[in-house]
């Protein structure tokens, strides 16, 4: 007798009630509809990637390594920026603001000629080994170079410690994604397996050194996997909740940004949200295609050597008016969470942020982009904010900053319940800005989408050669294949 049939209200396609669950349930009979046990579209079977006991055993073996390589990374940035700028507690930017302007170009002259010649030593000899994260996972069959990757990642910490723009949490999400190509390899699990184990890894490590497990499962599953379902959410949760956990043996447990108020939710905060939305969905486009542009413009050859060196000079003369602009940004945006930047200041830092990371990154230097893009979006919803408050005079500045933060990384990850679960866990807050903050993370990540689609990690990778083991999913009706635009 043919399976009864029904429509499936995400896709509009027929399916059979009766579907079998893999894995099969211990309990074996029905319910007394006789409904087939996983009528809840994210309950459905394991897929290609079977969650089999080996691959929860490398899940756990992943988070593990994800979370010890987090440590060992913030170990090396940490012990880089006490040398160079001779500090021992504290913030980074009180440690480069209390130096003399020659020790700042003195340290970014340092890191400009490390980076150059280390980076221009390993791309020659690592060449055609792969090491980045992403790109294994949506085009590749889950294989990273150790080698490569451990190089790109020390470097990265050491040069980012030093002052270069760009982001700290490259290096651990490449490493925890190592983790878990290395043990996929080791045990002989499938590609597709590898694929969900690289993802699960590079969350974790996300997770682990901002101490964000739940942003971390969700940056795995939205923006790594692109499916919030149990089969990816559960694995993710688990990496990320282990990796966390184990980086406490060095890692504070405090929130990243602490001290952050528990802002209240006013009327002047949500109509902000709906107005300020499209604003930042349209910045966000303008420097997801600067950090395109010089992603696929990096020097090449001799001028790799130098090249390196000149732009964290230009980054150093800037900086001894601005040393806010020195490291990831975390004081920028700390800063502007706390309501202490003045309007002024606001403005410059969010002019100058994206445009020296992109002169970093330009380079040919390697790191990361998502606290740049934070502590950009902070300046500019604290800008707007500002404004706004002459306008309608009840919000502080600190709590349009927090919404402006999560808005501006919702659109530039294209992920916008990643961002918005990764701010409330950076700053041990945003609860009750939760509707304004939802609205504006929305809005941005709708005009981006709609205006551009691409996003701080896809517009850095090459295109995309699948191998065959990594073949791209089949276009659902009315979508246009992706070998035939541009575009998408």
């Amino acid at each position: 007798m043919p399976s009864r049939r029904t429509v499936d209200a995400c896709r509009g396609v027929q399916r059979p009630t009766d579907r079998v669950r893999v894995p099969v349930p211990v309990i074996r009979w029905r319910i007394a509809s006789g409904r087939g046990a996983t009528e809840q579209p994210n309950a459905i079977g394991d897929g290609p990637a079977a969650l089999t006991p080996l691959l929860w055993v490398m899940v756990v073996l992943t988070g593990v390594g994800a979370g010890l390589f987090g440590v060992v990374m913030m170990l090396i940035l940490f012990t880089v920026e006490h040398l160079a700028y001779s500090y021992h507690s504290g913030s980074f930017e009180a440690g480069v603001e209390h130096v003399s302007a020659s020790r700042r170009v003195l340290a970014l002259a340092m890191a400009g000629v490390i980076a150059g010649v280390g980076w221009y030593l390993l791309r020659r000899y690592t060449r055609g080994q792969k090491s980045d994260a992403d790109e294994a996972v949506w085009c590749g069959d889950g294989t990273l170079s150790f080698p490569r990757s451990i190089g790109t990642s020390v470097l990265s910490e050491i040069v980012v410690g030093l002052g270069a723009s760009l982001g700290r949490e490259a290096a651990p999400k490449l490493m925890g994604a190592v983790s878990g190509s290395l043990l996929g390899r080791w045990t002989r699990l499938s590609p597709d397996q590898r694929r969900l184990l690289v993802a699960c890894g590079a969350g974790a490590g996300l997770a682990a050194v901002y101490n964000v497990p739940l942003g971390g499962a969700l940056f795995t599953a939205e923006v790594l996997c692109a499916r919030i379902t149990l089969p990816v959410v559960l694995p993710a949760l688990a990496c990320s909740w282990i990796a966390t956990l184990t980086a406490r043996i060095y890692l504070p447990a405090q929130a990243t940004y602490s001290g952050t108020p528990a802002y209240p939710f006013t009327s002047a905060e949500l109509i902000w949200a709906l107005l300020a939305g499209p604003v930042i969905g349209l910045i966000t486009v303008g420097f997801i295609r600067l950090i395109a542009w010089v992603s696929h413009r990096r020097p090449t050859g001799w001028p790799a050597l130098v090249a390196p060196l000149v732009a964290l000079a230009i980054l150093g003369a800037i900086g001894l008016r601005y040393p806010q602009l020195f490291g990831n940004g975390k004081g920028i945006a700390q800063d502007a969470f706390l309501g202490q930047t003045g309007l002024l200041l606001l403005l410059a830092l969010f002019l100058l942020k994206p445009l020296v990371t992109a002169l970093c990154l330009g380079s040919g230097a390697s790191g990361g982009l998502f606290t740049p893009t934070l502590s950009t979006g902070a300046a500019l919803g604290g800008l707007l904010g500002s404004v706004w408050s002459l306008i309608w005079p009840t919000a502080p500045t600190g709590a349009y900053a927090v919404m402006g933060a999560a808005a501006m990384l919702g659109a530039a990850m294209q992920a916008p319940l990643a961002a918005l679960a990764l701010v409330v866990e950076l700053t041990g807050s945003g609860f009750q800005l939760m509707l304004p903050m939802m609205a504006a993370t929305l809005i941005a990540t709708a005009v981006t989408r709609h205006l551009d689609g691409y996003s701080i990690y896809s517009a850095r990778l090459p295109a995309c050669k699948p191998t065959q083991d990594a073949k791209p999913p089949a276009p659902t009706p009315g979508q246009i294949p992706t070998q035939t635009s541009h575009r998408s």
